[in-house]
């Protein structure tokens, strides 16, 4: 442990701070039984009378006290105080002040104090440089005692520091911004880590016999960097080991206790800083450090620890000064501490208006309001009094040190209570604590969101048969939400609230309280996306630092490309792959064979060409080692200068000859390479160098020639620099693994970007309600992903490998995720038994580590491996063998044009690598120009599709023109399906293939649109065709469809439009039928309905006990009874198709009589009877 608290040889036996030395033994119990009386006590306190903080631990202070009374008149409660008074200062100090400075750590946002670290310190250093110098010299001028100037300095210097736990409580609690705290917060760990390292200097110090100003800074230094480097080092222990998957959050915290301990006496036992360790740990662990809610779980640990620490010190202290004598309690003791306490305010004020630039820089929201409040935050408490009782142990002169305690405790009960009502009224009265109007105005959107919300949860249990009973008026009475929000009297006194107040906002000030909230969206995003398996820690670490970075700036919203800026690991690693390159020894000689019959000159050509030639230069700078050593030996040296002079004789000769075997054949051409001109310069040193070896021998006085000489001999040393030509391909080679892991990271984060984006566009109607700022808000935001998606697309074609491997080991991970979501629902549900949970969860977590294992690059696959990429194919080897031989690549170059807007579709693009950009006008979704629904301008939308997207299916489907041009980003290859070969597959496989497609574009345009509504439902395509979850409905022009409310959860119109029956109110794609529609009508040539099933209705579907009919597609329960009985029975009685696929189950109600026809009378269409095939078939239903 530090120095500063272990004790020295002489003192074998702590001192005791006051009191007598106990000289009978001591039962420990009656010390046990005050701890927990005083536990007790705080929470009767706290919890029954509710009484401020400062009030209770003032209550303690003085019960401390009358019980130090007793002890010092009565023996029997001396002995129980006894333990309190033998303890020394490090063991409480050890026992408390790890946890809580860690927890202070912890919560310090790491991110925004990065940003402004350097700033942060001399915040820090400037108040701590003030508070010494101020109080001391009042301490040393008007204290009666006559103090020592040591013990004013030591005085000074732990009164001085900030409390890193109240100084910021009162912010909190008026909602402040958290960059003060965390300013505060950070100024009070650097002014106690500073008083903390000094202590242990002066310590040391103490038991030399001499020591100057040079000897602390460098002690001082020493403590800080290596006390930084072994928190850092530990804090990547810590991240790894609470990243182990296995881990449960009961061993977290466990760990996480443990490690603060560890941590703390492993680097004072290296005589360093185990504060600076503990705020390096807790700076560097965040949010994603953690599995989710372990963080809040350690946090409320943590806490827990505080509240029983705090007010026990506070007793302890009270113990102590009352166990002492009472000839320190005089008049002029109560005169020293209020002017302590004005003095400790003094210097606050003083330290914010030597701060101001440097705060008035760091938010430009910062005035003298905020300074004002700033300037009380000068609180004491709990690490003022555990570094107290360390001033007696390090004054030389002896005082009483039962006096500094008391100081101490008494100003920090003062600041506790004054400035803490201080900063309270201050920042109410400045209306700092007021939320503005801005905020007022998005508080508000949000309640009447949930108020929505509220009000449909009434209305539809109005409708439960169990619930008609309930007092419906009463319900919606204690539900109401009422919320009053505080106005902001300093920016809105002159403003009446109401309409005037929000339309006197300019869209300017919504939109900044809007890119505030966008901010906060998006790391909650990354965050999720974190603990969800679709970002990796680092990538949603850079994503939130980013944010962060960016979040100050007015008026600044974060693009892909500011992140990339803030990602700079790329670019110098790309840099340094160029220098490399440029180093990289190219050996290409065919240019200089020498012309003519010079016998002499080939074969020198082919001694210099030849591989051999350059093992042996390597050679050579190898076996000068040895050499070079005795050289820089000085021992060495002395005995053996004749054979080094020989050896140096002999290898320049080797040099030389080896620059002139070159030279001789490239001539002047040699010095074209970078290589050869270093072997110059050494053989141009050399030379010299054995000249002033010459030299020196002939004139053995001369002083500069000996010096130069010696110069020379150590530049031997750039001999070895030739060698670096060995390790150049290896390094590139190092190189190219890093830069695949950027650029699998930078694919990750700007993934992880996109899905950020699209999650904020849910949100954006609750972040503001006007519409000017929402079209704003939606434009930024769209492009700001389609850059992003552009720059996936750039990203996969220069990291094509990498990215399909962090593709693959993505969607692993998301398969594991969803099974462990099945496995806790299965488990709430009873199904599966606990310890059955438990082995079942050890297996998928075991998959998820081995992810780790997986190959950083994956080569991409065959062009037609990609045709079991399309949703609609499903993977079945009929569909894609059949396309396969019908489908052909088709390669783009860069600024190809695919296809054009307005022009018949020739087929289907599935991209196979490379980029294209789509560029539309609005979308119509087939609805007819003649509705007037889009009569406002044409709006340009962008999109971008990469490698496994499809382009042009709905134009095949209709038959129609393409909505948008594609160009290529980049080099494109893609499959090509032509339309008469799609449409020759639907012919094959008539009418399955088509209604999937159709199925899968459904899916898509109501996710895209209505994904805040459909977030429960599992809209899988595998799903939803397999287990009919959810089907699309055709209507034709004037068609009518009946809407089953019990078998229908929602009805989603995504193509055409549709007009309800009884209102006559037309509903145009997309959109989702309301509940009260029953009956509507087609009112387009193509109109497409996505009907997704009540999962009521599927259960009844499920259960084998059911009689009747069960809907299980398109209007298909008879039909489906129907074609079962037609397939069972052909004309010779057999029995054809015993088992019929899942592709049965959403035939469309034509295919009844088309089977009906073809099965039965299988020679009117040309077909023998030997030629019907099962529906996997891939000849079914073909005519020939």
């Amino acid at each position: 442990m530090n120095s500063t608290f272990r004790l020295t040889k002489e003192d074998i036996t702590p001192h005791l701070l006051c009191g007598r030395s106990a000289d009978y033994s001591v039962d420990k119990e009656y010390f046990v039984v005050l701890l927990f009386t005083t536990i007790f006590l705080v929470g009767l306190l706290r919890v029954f009378l509710r009484i401020s903080e400062v009030i209770i631990l003032t209550i303690l202070s003085i019960a401390g006290f009358v019980i130090g009374q007793l002890a010092y008149s009565f023996l029997q409660v001396h002995q129980v105080v006894y333990p309190i008074l033998k303890t020394p200062s490090f063991s409480l100090y050890g026992y408390v002040a790890p946890l809580i400075i860690f927890m202070v750590a912890l919560e310090v946002d790491f991110y925004v104090l990065k940003n402004m670290l350097w700033k942060v310190v001399l915040i820090g250093f400037i108040g701590s440089s003030t508070a010494l110098i101020t109080i001391g010299y009042v301490v040393l001028k008007f204290n009666k005692d006559s103090w020592t100037l040591q013990c004013c300095l030591l005085f000074s210097m732990i009164t001085g520091m900030l409390d890193p736990i109240n100084s910021v409580l009162s912010l909190k609690t008026i909602g402040s911004s958290k960059m003060y705290t965390d300013i505060i917060r950070g100024e009070s760990m650097i002014m106690c880590s500073v008083a903390y390292i000094l202590l242990a200097t002066f310590r040391n110090l103490k038991h030399m016999p001499a020591f100057d100003g040079f000897s602390i800074f460098v002690n001082f230094t020493f403590v800080v960097f290596g006390s930084v480097l072994f928190g850092y080092l530990f804090s990547r222990i810590v991240r790894f080991l609470l990243n182990d998957q296995f881990n449960n959050t009961l061993t977290d915290v466990i760990f996480c206790f443990s490690m603060v301990y560890l941590t703390f006496y492993v680097v004072e036992y290296l005589k360093m800083s185990g504060m600076v360790a503990l705020i390096t740990i807790g700076l560097n662990l965040d949010s994603l450090s953690f599995r989710p809610k372990t963080e809040l779980i350690i946090t409320k640990f943590l806490t827990l620890f505080l509240y029983m620490f705090q007010p026990l010190l506070y007793v302890f202290c009270g113990i102590v000064i009352g166990c002492a004598e009472r000839n320190h309690l005089k008049l002029c003791t109560v005169t020293f501490i209020f002017l302590l306490f004005v003095t400790l305010n003094v210097v606050r004020v003083l330290t914010v208006v030597l701060v101001s630039p440097i705060l008035r820089h760091l938010s430009y929201d910062y005035d003298w309001r905020w300074g004002t409040v700033i300037a009380w935050s000068g609180i004491k408490g709990i690490f003022n009094l555990l570094l107290a009782p360390e001033m007696y142990s390090l004054v030389e002169k002896k005082e009483s040190p039962e006096v500094f305690l008391l100081y101490t405790q008494i100003l920090s009960l003062m600041t506790l209570g004054i400035n803490s009502y201080m900063m309270t009224s201050f920042a109410r009265q400045l209306g700092l604590c007021a939320i503005s109007l801005p905020r007022q105005m998005a508080i508000q959107s949000i309640i009447k969101h949930i108020e929505e919300i509220r009000q449909n949860t009434i209305t539809l249990s109005k409708t439960e048969k169990l619930l008609t009973n309930v007092n419906w008026t009463l319900v919606e009475e204690k539900t109401k939400i009422e919320y009053n929000i505080p106005p902001d009297p300093v920016q809105f006194h002159d403003i009446s609230h109401g309409e005037h107040e929000q339309e006197s906002l300019t869209d300017e000030v919504l939109m900044e309280e809007a890119r505030m909230h966008v901010a906060r969206i998006q790391m909650n995003s990354f965050e999720n996306q974190c603990h969800e398996g679709i970002l990796n820690a680092e990538a949603a670490r850079m994503l939130t630092g980013a944010t962060k970075s960016f979040s100050p700036i007015h008026g600044k919203f974060m693009s892909i490309y500011d992140v990339s800026t803030y990602v700079k690991a790329k670019s110098w690693l790309i840099k340094f792959k160029n220098i490399l390159t440029m180093l990289d020894y190219h050996k290409n000689m065919a240019d200089f064979f020498p012309s003519g019959n010079n016998r002499f000159h080939t074969y020198i050509y082919y001694i210099i060409a030849s591989e051999e030639f350059e093992y042996a230069g390597n050679a050579i700078s190898f076996m000068y080692i040895f050499p070079m050593v005795m050289h820089l030996w000085p021992m060495a040296r002395e005995f053996n200068v004749s054979s080094l002079i020989l050896v140096n004789y002999y290898f320049i000769f080797l040099y030389v000859l080896q620059s002139a075997l070159k030279i001789i054949i490239m001539k002047r051409k040699y010095f074209h390479q970078h290589w050869n001109t270093v072997e110059f310069f050494i053989l141009f040193i050399g030379i010299a160098d054995i000249s002033c070896v010459y030299f020196v021998r002939l004139r053995p006085g001369n002083m500069i020639l000996i010096q130069i000489t010696i110069i020379l001999g150590y530049f031997r040393i750039i001999r070895f620099i030739p060698l670096i030509k060995v390790i150049i391909p290896l390094l590139v080679n190092i190189v190219d693994v890093q830069l695949k892991k950027q650029g699998s990271l930078m694919y990750s984060i700007t993934k992880g970007y996109v899905k950020s984006q699209e999650n904020t566009k849910l949100s954006i109607k609750q972040i503001s309600s006007r519409e000017s700022v929402y079209q704003k808000l939606y434009e930024i935001l769209e492009t700001n992903k389609r850059d992003a998606v552009k720059e996936l697309g750039l990203i996969e074609r220069e990291c094509r490998d990498v990215v399909i491997a962090l593709k693959t080991k993505q969607a692993i991970r998301t398969v594991i995720s969803r099974a462990l979501k099945e496995l806790t629902f299965q488990s709430s549900r009873g199904i599966i038994d606990h310890h059955e949970v438990i082995e079942v969860n050890k297996v998928l977590l075991s998959k998820i580590k081995e992810l780790n294992k997986l190959p950083m690059a994956i080569p991409p696959p065959s062009p037609e491996k990609y045709l079991h990429n399309i949703v609609w194919l499903e993977n079945k080897d009929i569909y894609i063998e059949f396309f396969k031989n019908k489908a052909r690549l088709a390669y783009f170059e860069y600024g190809s044009v695919m296809c054009k807007e307005g022009e018949m579709a020739e087929g289907i693009y599935l991209i196979i690598s490379g980029m294209a950009v789509l560029h539309s006008s609005s979308p119509t979704f087939g609805i007819d120009s003649g509705l007037g629904v889009h009569t406002g301008p044409q709006i340009e939308f962008t999109d971008y599709c990469t490698s496994g997207d499809l382009i042009g299916e709905l134009s095949c489907l209709l038959k129609r023109e393409l909505p948008y041009t594609a160009i290529c980003e980049t080099v494109l290859q893609a499959c090509f399906i032509s339309l008469e070969d799609l449409y020759e597959g639907f012919d094959a496989f008539w009418p399955i293939l088509e209604y999937k497609i159709w199925l899968k574009l459904a899916l898509g345009i109501a996710l895209q649109y209505f994904e805040s509504v459909l977030v429960d439902e599992d809209l899988e395509f595998h799903k939803c065709v397999t287990l009919s979850l959810a089907y699309v409905e055709t209507l034709s022009d004037w068609n009518e469809m009946i809407i089953d409310k019990e078998t229908m959860k929602f009805v989603i119109v995504v193509y055409g439009g549709v007009t309800d029956k009884q209102t006559n109110i037309p509903y145009l794609a997309p959109c989702i039928l309301p509940t009260a529609c029953e009956q509507v009508r087609g009112t387009s040539d193509v109109n497409k309905l996505l009907v997704i099933q009540a999962s009521e209705h599927l259960k009844k579907k499920d259960n084998p006990t059911v009689t009747g009919t069960v809907n299980t597609g398109p209007q298909m329960s008879s039909r489906r009874w129907k074609l079962d009985r037609i397939i069972k029975k052909d004309s010779n009685g057999t029995d054809m198709w015993s088992q019929v696929k899942d592709e049965a189950n959403i035939l469309a109600p034509v295919l009844e009589d088309y089977l009906t026809i073809r099965i039965r009378n299988p020679k009117t269409h040309g077909l023998p009877n030997e030629t019907l095939q099962p529906l996997h078939s891939p000849v079914c239903f073909s005519v020939k």
